[in-house]
This record gives C-alpha cells, structure tokens and sequence, in this order.
C-alpha cells in the first residue's frame, strides 16, 4: 500500500518499445490487498498487426541462422533469467499473489531451469534424418502467436517461446491481462541477451481483443495457447478459418489414487501439498483423492487436519503457504462450488466459503476438504482452480479407474502403491497426459500435455521442441535398374 502505480503506454515490437494507439487502459491490481499496481495499453489490432508483420519480416533471417547461435543465445536466456531471478519473483509476487518462496523456486527457479533444458535438448535434435532415399527436414513452423495464461506466468511462457525460437520461429506474445508486468521484464532481458530486433515481441491486451487479432492474423501461422477449455475451443474456432496449427493447453481435473496397499499418510499428505500449491490454481493440482472405501474416513480426516497445518496470508510474508486467488471473481467462484459441494450432499471437513480471519481486503480463501464425494457431485466434475480437494472412496480397482476417467478432461494424475510395478499398471489404465508414481518429482525433460478437452500437442522435452517444426522430406535420387515414374517406356 501507498506505493504508486507504473503507468506503460508501449508495446515491444521490432526490438523497441513501440507507443500503443490504445485509447483505453487495464488495470493490474495485487491480489493481495486490491490496490493498483499498474496501467497497461489494452492493445489493438494495429498493435497486433505492428507485431505480427514485425516477426513475419525477421523471421526467414531468423530461421537461417545457425543452430548454435540460437542455442547460444538460449543459454544467455537462461543466465540472465538466473541474475534476475529475485527481480522477476517480486514481479510476480505482486501481480499474481505467489508466496514468496513459491515465486522464486517455482515460479522462477523452474523456469530457468526448463530453459536451460532446451538448450541442451536442441543440442542433439534431428534437424535433419535419412530415411531410406530421403532426406526428413524438421523446419520452423513460422510466426508463432504464444497466449499465455497468469497463473504461472514466467514458466508457461517460456515453455512455448524457448523451443519455438530454438526451431527458428519468431513469437508473439500476448501475456494475461492480468499478469502482464513480468512480460515486459522478459522483453527487457531478450534485447539484453542480444535477440535480433522482431524475433521476440510482446502485445498486451485481452483475450477478446489483442489475443483474437493475433490469432485471426494473416501474419501468424501457429496459435499456442495455455487457458481454459472455453479459449481453446475460441481458438480453435478462428483459427480454423485458415486452417492454422494449434496447441492448446487447457484444464484439468486430476486424480490423486491411493491403492489398497499404498501408505495412506504419505499419499494423503503429498496430495494435499499438490492441491494448496499456488493456492490450488494449477491445471495439474490434483483435486481428487481417490481412495479405498474401508479407508475413507481415515484418509478424509487425516486430509483435514493436514489441511489445518497451511497458513493462508500475505505473500511476503515467509510464513505464508497460500496466497490470494487472482481477483475478486475467481474466489466467488470458488466460493459458489464450495457452496455446490454442500448443497449437493458432501461432506465440508475443512474450510469453507468465509474469508480467513483478519483478512477484509485481498482475494483471500481457505483450503478446503470434502469427503464423501460421488463423482456425479459438480465438485468432482468441474474444474474449480481453487484450493478445494475432494475425498472420494472406491471399492475396487475397477471402479477407481472408472471414476478416475469420468470427467472431460485428462491432463495429470497420481498414484501410490507399495508395489510401483503395479502402481505402473493402474497409471497406464487413466486417460492422462502424465501420472506422478509414488511422488515422482515433475521433470522438464519429460512431455507435458493432455488427452480429450485438455488439449492438443505437448510442452517440455523433445516434444515441445517438436511442436514447432514442420516436416519437409526432400526424396533423393538413387540408381535403379528401370525407369520410375509417369514415363515408363524409353523413346525409340
């Protein structure tokens, strides 16, 4: 409180803070005590359209430079990233909310590590490969628009920028509106690492506006995209329009399975741990606990009292493990499915809709359990992106991954077992992208993505490097003993 709000009237386009023709502004507030952080441009389509033609004419120079140096500079990136890392965290304590150490270890700490992997993953990717008389060619797949989310601004941002200036594309980005201040630090430390002007440029705006006009785009030949099903699906639809490549990351509802032979107390408090992180907004927060119904009641309050042991506070603050949500209207909703889960039939144990105690400005909620939950109930449908976990019994391993299964979407999902080749066994069996066995620790080298209404394509690894290539196969000649092709009779 009482700092004043910066005011930014530029977009980055072409190497330089170009002026927006923006006649209207956007608020950055923190969500931690609602004040104003911040004025950015609500970008328009002539920003959008600066910034696309700006990347269209830098990037076949782009493309052509050698590998090397786009490693190189990749690996700038990435020290730079680490000499800024306290500066990034604040920015990102202050615009989403993140506790301190989550900030700089995950938020920030993970991003520089993810993009030093792919510098190293490049290192060794088939550009180029031989297929019996031809030659397979992995080019850039051109203009990339990255949309991003707020969430997890810093990382989910350079999981999509990082490999697709690594394959030679050049990028917009359009960071959330809500969470836009750590964009103009990134274009801030690329003009630092010596990124050829172009190459990287940054459009803020809304979803509806700057966000549309880039994927309408001329200039844009592949959308990238982090958000809810609900973007994607509008994504999708505009970008059908010019039949243009699409990736979308979306929502998830995770299940976290304990089988009959897994150490209750360890599953049930890594859940929980999973579930709080970030204050429970994730896409891969696993907000179902699935267990054995002779158990459930044991796990259920084992859940809640673990979930008494998380202080809810001032991000600042080290003693925090929650911060707020984002704004105003993402706690109502996760107010109103707190309310749905009671009204419903389940069981509140912990939590609830009222605010934490001494806390009447900021965008604060408490972490909350369910037990005795159907998976019929809206809380074990619906992605709530809230700290909320429901506890659900199963009475075989049947009926658990038929439970597991039962909601649209198939991104994350865990299992524990004290026999990890049968814990394999049952992972194979969910519909997911990716399941976490007995605690295995996230892995940046390893594909992220998901299945039915959480996405197309992957991030990460040798994958998230592949999603921004186009296959070109170039067929060579070889000797053979008869002619081929259209003329097959040789001219008396």
């Amino acid at each position: 409180m009482g700092r004043s709000a910066q005011v930014f009237q530029s977009q980055w386009i072409d190497g330089d803070w170009r002026r927006s023709d923006a006649t209207d502004g956007i608020d950055v507030i923190d969500p931690s005590d609602e004040s104003l952080l911040a004025i950015v441009p609500a970008g328009t389509l002539v920003d959008a359209r600066r910034a696309a033609q700006g990347a269209r004419a830098a990037q076949p120079r782009w493309a052509a430079t050698q590998l090397k140096e786009r490693i190189a500079f990749v690996e700038r990136l990435a020290r730079r990233l680490s000499e800024r890392a306290d500066e990034l965290a604040e920015v990102i304590i202050s615009e989403v909310g993140a506790p301190a150490t989550v900030a700089r270890q995950a938020q920030v700490g993970l991003a520089v590590t993810m993009t030093a992997s792919f510098a190293d993953l490049a290192a060794g990717f088939a550009f180029e490969r031989r297929a019996g008389n031809s030659l397979v060619l992995r080019e850039p797949a051109g203009v990339v628009a990255a949309i991003t989310p707020w969430n997890v601004p810093l990382l989910l941002t350079l999981q999509k920028v990082v490999p697709a200036l690594l394959a030679g594309c050049t990028v917009v980005h359009k960071p959330s509106e809500l969470t836009p201040l750590h964009a103009y630090l990134l274009a801030e430390i690329t003009a630092e690492c010596g990124l050829p002007p172009g190459v990287f440029n940054v459009v803020v705006g809304t979803g509806e506006g700057a966000g549309a006009d880039l994927v309408r785009s001329p200039d844009v030949d592949m959308v990238s995209l982090t958000g809810s099903v609900r973007a994607g699906r509008h994504v999708a639809t505009m970008a059908a329009n010019r039949v243009k490549r699409v990736h979308l990351e979306l929502g998830g509802k995770n299940a976290s399975v304990l089988l009959d032979d897994a150490d209750l107390r360890q599953g049930v408090a890594a859940t929980v741990d999973q579930m709080c992180f970030n204050s429970g907004q994730a896409c891969l927060q696993w907000s179902r606990l699935l267990v054995p119904a002779d158990r459930h009641d044991e796990a259920a309050e084992l859940a809640a009292g673990l979930v008494g042991r998380y202080r809810v506070g001032e991000p600042r603050d080290p003693r925090t493990d929650l911060g707020p949500l984002i704004t105003d209207q993402a706690r109502e909703r996760v107010r109103e499915y707190i309310r749905a889960g009671v009204a419903e039939g389940a069981r509140l144990l912990a939590g609830g809709e009222d605010p934490p105690e001494g806390y009447g400005r900021g965008y604060y909620v408490r972490p909350t359990v369910f037990s005795h939950v159907r998976d019929t109930m809206t809380i074990a449908k619906e992605e709530i992106f809230g700290p909320v976990l429901s506890v659900m019994p199963y009475r075989d391993e049947e009926e658990a991954v038929r439970i597991a299964n039962n909601t649209p979407y198939g991104l994350h999902g865990a299992v524990w077992s004290a026999d990890t080749g049968r814990a394999q066994d049952f992972a194979r069996r969910m519909r997911v992208g990716q399941v976490d066995i007995n605690g295995g620790p996230f892995n940046v080298l390893a594909p992220f993505g998901g299945v039915k209404q959480s996405g197309i394509g992957r991030e990460c690894g040798v994958e998230g490097l592949e999603e921004f290539c186009e296959t070109k196969s170039l067929q060579l000649p070889v000797e053979v003993a008869e002619p081929v092709g259209p003329r097959l009779r040789a001219h008396a």
